[in-house]
């Protein structure tokens, strides 16, 4: 499956960080994308190293780093695109959802 065709996609700078992290790790990683209840807007987003594939989670691979999402939370991100910003406010892992109808000033939490 080309990375056009998958229903989440993960910007260079992302990748790039993620490989950085994952390879500081002793273990071969990868980094968990999820969504769950809760935060300041409804839902919110969980970044996690995870050393277990599911066989029902989505894998998105690019520029050596993986990472995972499970299907419950792939329904809130699809079309969505996991990218990393470093800007004057602080570096952070930044989700750029087109399903979010309003977000926190944080960006880790939304609702649909």
């Amino acid at each position: 499956m080309s990375e056009t065709a998958l229903p989440v996609t993960l910007s260079a700078s992302a990748a790039k960080r993620i490989a950085a992290i994952i390879s500081a790790e002793p273990a071969p990683m990868m980094l968990r994308v999820a969504v769950t209840g809760g935060g300041c807007s409804g839902f919110q987003y969980n970044f996690v190293l995870d050393d277990t594939r599911l066989d029902e989670d989505l894998i998105i691979e690019r520029d050596g780093a993986t990472v995972l999402v499970d299907p419950v939370s792939l329904d809130f991100l699809k079309g969505a695109e996991i990218d990393f910003v470093d800007d004057l406010i602080g570096a952070a892992f930044k989700i750029n959802n087109p399903n979010a109808t309003s977000s926190c000033g944080c960006g880790t939490s939304f609702s649909v």
